[in-house]
C-alpha cells in the first residue's frame, strides 16, 4: 500500500526541496520505492522529461535522489515569472496559459484535478510518496483555492511535517506562529515538525524542542544540521550559484538576467575546482579579467536584452572581446548574440523587431511553438558526446550558422563567429557531459577534473546518511497515511 506525506515550511527557502531530496535518497537507501511530487512550483528553471514536458529543476534532482527517471506528474503545475505581476503556467508538462497573477488566482480551482490526477497516478509507482509544499501555509491570504500546501493536503488527505529554517532566526516563532494563524482544520493536519539550517551544537537547542512541542503538542522529527556539501547539488535559485564562486584559476562571468531561465549548465562548471563560476548582479560591470563571458537562458529575452544593455553589458563584452575574450551565449543568451530578434506574434510582449547585440551574424524569429526534447549531440571540433536538452521558442538562422560547432541528430546545430571566440546554441545541459565539458574548457585554457554525474550522487548518499543520522525517519513513516 503506498503511503504519503507532505514537507511545508514554516516560511519561503527554508530548506524544503534539499530535504526532500535527503529523505529520498535515505528512503531508496532502505529499499523503498520513492516519488517526489510538488503540486506547484515557481521556478525558470525548469527539466525537461522523457515524456515529452517540463517540471521544477528541484522536482528533478529529487527524482535522481530517488533513482528514477524525472516524470511530468512530478510536479503538474509549473509558475514561470515572465514578468513582476505574470506567469507561463505549465500543467502536465505543457503549456496551459499566460496569467497575471489576479487571474492565476481564479484559476486555481481547476488546477486541482490534474495535480490530483498526477498524484495518483504516480503514487501508483511508488512505496511512498514525498510531497513538497510551496512558500508557507501561514501565508493565509492565499489559502481559498490553495492547490501548493494545506488545500492539496486536504484535497489528498495527506498529514504534513512543517519544518522551520533555524538559520534565519526566530523559528520557534516560525513553528508555533504558523499554528497560531492556520485555521484549526488545518493546524489538524500538522503530524510532526523539524528543524533545518542548524550550525553549532544541536544540544543547545533541546529546550527549544521543548518549548515548540508543549505549545504545538506536535512531536519532533529532529534538528538537521547545516549540510556543508550543498552547494554541490543542482540549485533551483540563481542566488545558490553565488555561493560557489571561488578562486579557480580559469574565470567565467555570468550576467544575472532579470528573467534568468535554465541555469542549471552552471552547476558542472562552478563544480570544477579549477573553475570560478561568478554572478554578475546587475549595476556591476563585467570583469575585465573573465576568460569566458557566458550569457544564460531567459524567459523573455527581449527585455533581458534591454536590462542587458542598461547595465552597460553590451560595452564591457564589446571590450572582453578586444582583449581576446570568449563569449558564450544559451538559449535566450544566444538569440541576443545575434544581428536582430524579430517577434511579430508579440509572444514576448508588443509585436516588433529589435537588434541584438550583433556578435553573431544569425537572426532569430519568435514563433509560438515551444520546443521541448532531450537530445544526443556531438561537439563537432573534438568528436566528444553530449547529452542535453531544448526548451525554447523561435528559430535561429544565418550566415555563422555554417560554423556550427554542434551535431544534433546529425544536424549541424548553434553558431559561431568566424574567429571562433562568439558561439551559441540552444542546448542546455552541455556541460554535465564530462568529455565535452573537459574539451570545451581546455580549448580556452580551462582544465576539468571531476566525473559530474558520479560526483553528484555521491553528494546525495552522504545528504541521505546525514538526514539518516540526524531526522527520526521511523516516525515519518509512523507519521505518514495511506492513500
Amino acid at each position: 500500500m503506498t503511503r504519503a506525506i507532505m514537507i511545508q515550511g514554516a516560511g519561503s527557502n527554508v530548506g524544503k526541496s534539499m530535504l526532500v531530496a535527503g529523505i529520498a535518497r535515505a528512503l531508496t537507501q532502505r529499499g523503498l520505492r520513492v516519488a517526489p511530487f510538488k503540486p506547484q512550483n515557481m521556478s525558470n528553471n525548469a527539466a525537461v522529461t522523457a515524456d515529452g514536458g517540463e517540471i521544477g529543476r528541484a522536482q528533478a534532482l529529487q527524482a535522481m535522489a530517488a533513482r528514477r527517471a524525472p516524470h511530468t506528474d512530478m510536479n503538474p503545475v509549473l509558475l514561470k515569472p515572465e514578468t513582476d505581476i505574470g506567469a507561463q503556467v505549465i500543467v502536465q508538462g505543457q503549456r496551459f496559459a499566460t496569467l497575471k497573477a489576479r487571474d492565476y488566482a481564479k484559476a486555481k480551482p481547476q488546477l486541482l484535478a490534474p495535480a490530483l490526477e498526477s498524484f495518483h497516478r504516480l503514487a501508483g509507482t511508488a512505496d511512498i510518496v514525498l510531497i513538497e509544499g510551496a512558500g508557507s501555509p501561514a501565508e493565509i491570504n492565499l489559502r481559498a483555492g490553495d492547490i501548493a500546501n494545506m488545500g492539496f493536503a486536504e484535497a489528498a488527505n495527506v498529514p504534513v511535517v512543517l519544518v522551520g529554517d533555524i538559520d534565519r532566526g526566530g523559528v520557534i516563532a516560525q513553528i508555533v506562529g504558523t499554528k497560531t494563524v492556520l485555521p484549526a482544520a488545518d493546524a489538524a493536519r500538522i503530524r510532526g515538525f523539524a528543524i533545518n539550517k542548524f550550525r553549532g551544537d544541536v544540544s543547545l537547542f533541546d529546550d527549544g524542542l521543548t518549548a515548540i512541542t508543549e505549545m504545538t503538542g506536535w512531536p519532533s522529527l529532529g534538528v538537521l544540521p547545516w549540510f556543508d556539501e550543498a552547494w554541490r547539488l543542482p540549485a533551483e535559485d540563481v542566488m545558490d550559484i553565488r555561493s560557489t564562486a571561488r578562486d579557480g584559476a580559469f574565470r567565467i562571468a555570468v550576467p544575472r538576467l532579470a528573467r534568468i531561465a535554465n541555469f542549471d549548465d552552471l552547476d558542472p562548471l562552478s563544480a570544477e575546482p579549477g573553475v570560478s563560476v561568478e554572478i554578475i548582479e546587475p549595476g556591476r560591470p563585467l570583469p575585465g579579467d573573465a576568460d569566458l563571458v557566458l550569457i544564460p537562458g531567459s524567459k523573455s529575452t527581449i527585455s533581458d536584452l534591454a536590462h542587458f544593455r542598461a547595465q552597460g553589458w553590451d560595452i564591457d563584452l564589446a571590450a572582453h572581446l578586444r582583449r581576446g575574450g570568449h563569449v558564450l551565449g544559451i538559449c535566450g543568451g544566444y538569440q541576443m548574440l545575434g544581428k536582430t530578434i524579430d517577434d511579430p506574434d508579440g509572444i514576448e510582449g508588443a509585436p516588433g523587431k529589435v537588434a541584438g547585440l550583433g556578435l553573431l551574424n544569425v537572426e532569430t524569429i519568435m514563433k509560438p511553438e515551444k520546443h521541448l526534447a532531450l537530445q544526443q549531440a556531438t561537439y563537432r571540433p573534438t568528436g566528444a558526446a553530449l547529452s542535453g536538452y531544448e526548451i525554447h521558442i523561435g528559430e535561429t538562422s544565418g550566415p555563422d550558422c555554417t560554423h556550427a560547432w554542434l551535431t544534433v541528430n546529425g544536424a549541424r546545430h548553434g553558431a559561431a563567429s568566424p574567429d571562433g571566440r562568439v558561439r551559441g546554441c540552444y542546448l542546455h545541459g552541455l556541460f554535465a557531459s564530462d568529455r565535452f565539458r573537459a574539451d570545451f574548457l581546455a580549448a580556452l585554457g580551462g582544465d576539468a577534473q571531476i566525473n559530474y554525474d558520479t560526483e553528484t550522487d555521491a553528494v546525495l548518499d552522504r545528504l541521505g546518511a546525514h538526514v539518516t543520522q540526524h531526522l527520526d525517519l521511523d516516525l515519518l513513516m509512523e507519521l505518514s497515511a495511506p492513500v
